[in-house]
């Protein structure tokens, strides 16, 4: 037969696992303020359209300006000269603050509920429209926390060599898990399939015993719960081992029924209240021929409500389909089975290890127009944001991390009464609510007066500076009635002169007062009795309104002190004339509208301190115009910090280097570098602005031709030397000639006496041999 894929469900807290066989079947402040925009009428209407929207309870609104005119952004508001301003803020308020628990192995025994694991418990926030506020959670994982298992097991045909191995589980699994808790307790409960065609045969034989042959098979079955937590592990073992093998027809899909009825039947251990409907009676589930199998979906919703881990156990040809799952299923996990289960204990602890490693954050389903945003900041520094935000992994024992939520609403809910949600970890009991207050009305709104005077004989409400018309009634004091807005009558209060345009064509005829037409630019308005004024039509200096210095009221500039002109942009100021010697234009031109009017032709300059043709300007500026055209000279290492107040324009030759005109004057210059190269330049003001035109090649002098001074040097040395040597042969002969001569001559004179030399002997001795006969 077959063998079947085996799948657990494992509970932090309450962990339950179970074994089961077969397969599944303009511009931007444009389109920024939306204060104006949204034609709030009261102060809590402004307050809901954004965080930056304030609401004006001066009586500031000028004639034809309408009540939503007090929304607008803040600083609009105190440039238009309001100085009370509503502008609630959010707040937040820790209301159970419990400290995370620091367990040690061993300590006294604590029950589930005392220990905390995050932390604050509790809070209650304030909300503003469009305003975050942020909250901080800590989570340190507690050690020796508590842990369930509820053993939930495939009883079918398959998996008969299965159960003899789980026998014997309840004491080894207690004794392993000892070593990762000291408070663990145990249970088991089983499944086969739905007990209706075509899951079983419904034949009054197969329903006794369903097995074919010999084999003794109990009964088909739903679910049953055989077991409920306990930490006695013998217990485990014996009625675990009085369970007896089923059968059914197809691949067996009754354990999401079984998986259904745990989490919400409470036999899983401690839980948290839930919706889901509870069917055993006597242990057994009845229900399983009446409700189809739970959806994926609803199954994810009862594991997470009831903080269950889920882990399959399944064989490896089915991997795939479960880790398939595993991806729908939040917080759990696959392990693979061996053939006979005998791997069941370690793929647990493995599995736990590897679940309680990771923190998962989900919240409750959020209040209409509200959001929620996760920053996790989780070990060595790792920051994750978006969807990955939610999550830490790789978490320890006695490790603590922290996740920024940033909750925001969008308005106030339709009946403005309070809600909460609540936040949890995954997988554990443990929670954190938050109770939220919407702040959708402002704070004067408690101070209204209702059936004011100033409300045109008590028809409104006078509130935050304006009135708030009763039903049926309009206008900014609630003068009118709606049937009577427009009238031939009341038009005719709203044009001006008696003329045919009705306000000016700016605005509309309320009650007979002209309400002025909102431009597309919020900063810009149209004002007066008849909408004939506008703060966008006066003169401009620089592109900018009034130059801006002024305001614009009723298309007339009401310049700021100092300024004056119909465009204000004549300043008054001197001290942007003061010359380095503090005189005013350095005494050579008049101040005027705070720049200067040089009177002296030579003089140039914001003060009239420049003179481009005086003495010395060629030496002043050589060095920064060598380094900045060649990048030589004293001044090549500071050059663009000492040398960029002027704009260098580089021409090919000389003849291109600009002329003296009558507009500015205008200086040559000629300077020598230490290489004895030239280099030629012109240095102007042009109003403000220096120039400086410098040739690009240096004029440097030629250089000797070496060739021919070596050359010319040889030749002369060689030349020399040979003068020298036959001046000296020249020397040598005459000094010979004279010596000869003197020998001469002294050989002529000299007398010689012819006699012999008494002591002489002559160096010839002549011997005759006597026997010579002289033959």
């Amino acid at each position: 037969m077959k063998k079947d894929p085996q799948w657990l469900l494992l509970q932090q807290m309450t962990f339950f696992l179970v074994i089961f066989g077969a397969s599944l079947s303009g511009f931007c402040y444009l389109q920024g303020n939306e204060c104006i925009k949204a034609n709030a009428l009261s102060c809590g209407q402004c307050i809901q359209v954004g965080a930056k929207c304030g609401w004006c309870t001066d009586t500031f609104l000028k004639q034809g300006e309408p009540t939503s005119a007090r929304c607008d952004e803040l600083e609009s508001l105190k440039k238009r000269g309001c100085d009370k301003i509503e502008n609630p803020h959010g707040s937040q308020r820790i209301l159970k603050n419990k400290a995370v628990t620091n367990r040690k192995k061993g300590a006294e025994k604590l029950r589930p509920e005392d220990i905390t694991q995050i932390q604050p418990q509790k809070l209650s926030l304030n909300l503003r429209s469009g305003e975050p506020q942020n909250i901080k959670l800590r989570f340190k994982r507690a050690e020796d926390y508590p842990i369930d298992l509820y053993y939930l097991m495939d009883l079918s045909y398959s998996m008969k060599d299965d159960l003899e191995n789980v026998k014997n589980l309840g004491t080894s699994l207690m004794k392993e898990m000892s070593k990762i808790t000291s408070d663990f307790r145990i249970g088991f409960g089983s499944f086969v399939e739905k007990t209706v065609m075509p899951y079983i045969s419904t034949t009054p034989a197969k329903l006794l015993n369903p097995c074919t042959g010999d084999q003794n098979c109990t009964s088909p079955f739903s679910y049953k719960n055989v077991l409920k937590l306990t930490s006695n592990g013998q217990q485990f073992n014996s009625l675990v081992g009085q369970q007896q093998i089923s059968g059914n027809l197809d691949s067996p899909e009754g354990g999401f029924d079984a998986i259904m009825q745990v989490a919400v039947c409470g036999v899983s251990g401690i839980v948290l209240p839930n919706d889901g409907k509870c069917h055993l009676e006597n242990n057994m589930y009845t229900m399983s021929h009446y409700y189809d199998y739970p959806s994926i979906a609803h199954l994810v919703q009862k594991l997470s409500e009831n903080n269950i881990q889920t882990i399959f156990a399944v064989t490896e040809e089915f991997q795939p389909v479960y880790k398939e799952l595993k991806n729908l299923i939040p917080k759990s996990a696959v392990g693979t089975l061996s053939a006979n289960s005998s791997n069941v204990i370690n793929l647990i602890v493995d599995a736990y290890n590897s679940l309680s490693s990771e923190v998962i954050l989900e919240n409750s389903k959020l209040p209409e127009g509200v959001t929620i945003t996760y920053q996790s900041r989780c070990k060595n520094g790792v920051v994750n944001e978006g969807e990955n935000g939610r999550k830490c992994s790789n978490i320890s024992i006695g490790d603590e991390v922290s996740f920024n939520i940033n909750i925001t609403a969008q308005g106030c809910p339709k009946q403005g009464k309070p809600e909460s949600i609540k936040i949890k970890p995954l997988g554990f009991t443990e929670e954190v609510e938050i109770l939220l207050n919407f702040i959708c009305e402002c704070e004067c709104h408690k101070h209204g007066i209702k059936n004011s005077d100033m409300c045109h004989n008590g028809n409104g409400t006078f509130e935050c500076g304006a009135c708030r018309c009763n039903k049926g009634r309009v206008g900014r004091q609630c003068e009118c009635r709606k049937d009577e807005v427009s009238t031939e009558d009341l038009d005719k209060n709203c044009r001006k002169d008696n003329g045919t345009d009705i306000c000016s064509n700016n605005g509309e005829c309320v009650c007979g007062t002209c309400e002025c037409k909102k431009r597309d630019n919020p900063e810009e308005r149209y004002s007066g009795k008849f909408c004939e004024c506008d703060n966008f039509n006066c003169d401009r200096s620089n592109n900018k309104l009034c130059g801006g210095h002024g305001r614009c009221e009723c298309r007339v500039c009401i310049c700021d002190a100092n300024y004056t002109g119909s465009a204000c942009d004549c300043s008054l100021d001197t001290s942007t004339c003061l010359a380095s010697n503090k005189q005013i234009c350095n005494g050579r031109g008049n101040c005027e509208c705070g720049t200067c009017r040089c009177t002296d032709p030579k003089f140039q300059g914001p003060t009239c301190e420049i003179c481009p043709t005086c003495p010395g300007v060629c030496t002043e500026h050589k060095e920064c115009v060598q380094c900045r055209a060649f990048g030589t000279g004293e001044k090549k290492d500071t050059c663009e910090r000492d040398c960029s107040y002027f704009n260098l324009i580089k021409v090919k030759d000389r003849d291109k280097l600009p002329q003296p005109v009558q507009a500015f004057p205008l200086m040559h210059c000629k300077e020598r570098d230490a290489n004895d190269c030239w280099f030629y330049y012109t240095y102007a003001v042009n109003n403000t602005e220096k120039e400086v035109h410098v040739v690009d090649a240096l004029e440097c002098p030629a250089g000797p031709d070496i060739i021919p001074i070596v050359a010319g040097v040889v030749t002369g040395i060689v030349l020399i030397g040979l003068a020298l040597l036959l001046i000296w042969k020249l020397l040598m002969i005459i000094h010979d000639r004279r010596e000869f001569a003197k020998f001469e001559k002294e050989k002529m004179n000299a007398k010689w006496d012819t006699g012999e030399n008494p002591i002489y002997k002559s160096a010839v001795t002549t011997v005759i041999n006597p026997k010579y006969e002289g033959k």
